[in-house]
């Protein structure tokens, strides 16, 4: 069982999925107040907004980051249309719903955005890990 953590300011809680995240640092570059890689507790919800807290979230390409509000889940069941996109020198992204088949023979279902790795040296395969950074990946 992957393990989450939660970091609420009593409005929005948001929830990280360490296990998911590709340190792209699209959230910290986003609102460096709040999102803060380096320090303990790293997620700072007091320091944003709802609306940018929600807004920022969003757009976290692994998935790794999701909220909700007032009791009530965001999105894990809302399907949306299927794109993909090629990040440079890192994974593709797959946006929507999708059914992933392992080698093993079990499936999952994903939502939103799931981070497949191009390089070849996730951990996490089929999903990145990041490890294009430390490998230099050009791609």
């Amino acid at each position: 069982m992957s393990k989450t953590r939660e970091y609420t300011n009593g409005a929005i809680t948001v929830v990280w999925k360490p296990e998911s995240c590709i340190h792209s640092a699209i959230c910290a570059k986003g609102l460096p107040n709040v999102f803060r890689p380096k320090v303990r507790p790293w997620i700072r919800v007091e320091k944003g907004s709802t609306e940018d807290l929600i807004n920022q979230v969003k757009q976290c390409p692994s998935g790794a980051l999701s909220y909700y509000l007032n009791g009530k889940k965001e999105g894990g069941s809302q399907v949306i249309e299927t794109k993909v996109e090629v990040l440079e020198n890192g994974p593709l992204l797959v946006y929507g719903t999708l059914k992933v088949l392992g080698k093993d023979g079990d499936s999952e279902i994903k939502s939103k955005t799931t981070a497949f790795c191009r390089c070849g040296k996730s951990n996490n395969k089929p999903y990145c890990d990041g490890a294009h950074v430390k490998v230099e990946f050009k791609g």
